[in-house]
């Protein structure tokens, strides 16, 4: 009879085992203070979603041409080539001679990312030193490129308005684009678009703050925009969760602070979110079940606007319903 029972639970254990791995990876996964309520609530010009989702293989191809350090650039492209929505997403067909419209999204990556890197390589083997001058030509051809070099080596707005003329035989076309409404009451010239560096840098721009330490921590926090969250990432090899990615910031910014949210409001001056500045930490209970008080915490960027490790990373409105129901207040880092 013993034989039997000790066969019988032989022979349930490995269900036990079962049913305990499945309710731990249940209590793991609610342990994500990454929260399925959370919302990365892009504001401003920033990078929307449809093109956050292809920073992957945007970072895979630029790595293979040697520009990996210019990937907030090339994702800039394919905001204003595409939205992130079309096929062929950085509309670069036409740089191999082809019809618009005419690669398949990875392929359009992997060309927009070699053609780019072609037009860097142009630049500087001719003494030419200046971003703007790759990134009008992305969108005016190599010629470009010569034409500045014979103009001084630097791009200016009225050096690309120039080239267009010149191209279009003087054609002029509506474009009521904001950009050039406010430039010129809204028009272009016929050839490509003679305000595409102004396109580009508007999503290129990091916010500006008074505060040295805010835009050391934002200049830091910015790099991460739009990657995924991973609970218990500290660092850019790992990604980062919420604490994470304030402690590496602050670090980055020359401030110490301890590992978990809880920790780092336990380290800050409280004080209500009425009174936080930029740069300040925004603190919040309740998001998951943690088995402590502080649960989440995100940078305070102004305008009730907080940037945080949600999924992606990016930034949230504090006047969501969301936030105000888990809000416990701001926290400033004592110095």
């Amino acid at each position: 009879m013993r034989l039997k029972q000790v066969l019988l639970l032989g022979s349930l254990f490995p269900f036990l085992l079962a049913v305990t791995l499945f309710f731990g990876v249940l209590v793991s996964a609610d342990d994500d203070d990454s929260g399925g309520n959370f919302s990365s609530g892009i504001t401003g010009m920033n990078l929307s979603a449809e093109v956050l989702k292809h920073q992957p293989m945007v970072e895979k191809y630029a790595r293979e041409n040697g520009i990996s350090e210019y990937v907030n650039v090339l994702l800039a492209i394919i905001q204003v080539e595409s939205g992130g929505t079309a096929e062929d997403v950085m509309q670069s067909s036409e740089s191999l001679g082809l019809p618009p419209n005419s690669l398949d999204t990875e392929s359009s990556i992997k060309q927009g990312c070699k053609y780019f890197a072609s037009l860097l390589s142009s630049c500087k083997n001719q003494g030419i030193d200046d971003l703007n001058v790759a990134i009008q030509s992305y969108n005016y051809g190599g010629g470009y490129v010569g034409y500045v070099v014979r103009k001084g080596k630097k791009h200016t707005f009225n050096l690309a308005e120039s080239f267009a003329r010149e191209k279009s035989g003087g054609k002029k076309v509506t474009y009521t684009n904001p950009i050039a409404v406010a430039k010129n009451g809204g028009w272009r010239y016929g050839y490509g678009n003679m305000f595409y560096v102004e396109l580009v840098n508007q999503y290129l721009t990091v916010a500006h703050f008074d505060n040295a330490m805010a835009q050391a921590i934002m200049n830091e926090a910015l790099k991460y925009q739009g990657w995924k969250y991973v609970y218990g990432g500290s660092n850019p090899n790992t990604s980062f969760d919420c604490s994470g990615l304030v402690q590496w910031c602050y670090g980055k910014a020359g401030i110490s602070l301890p590992r978990t949210a809880q920790a780092q409001y336990d380290a800050t001056q409280h004080l209500p979110l009425s009174q936080a500045k930029a740069g300040d930490l925004v603190f919040f209970h309740s998001t998951y079940n943690a088995g402590s008080y502080v649960t989440h915490v995100g940078i305070y960027v102004g305008n009730n606007q907080m940037y945080h490790a949600g999924d992606p990373i990016g930034y949230a409105d504090l006047s969501s319903s969301y936030w105000q129901q888990h809000l416990i207040g701001a926290g400033r880092v004592k110095q």
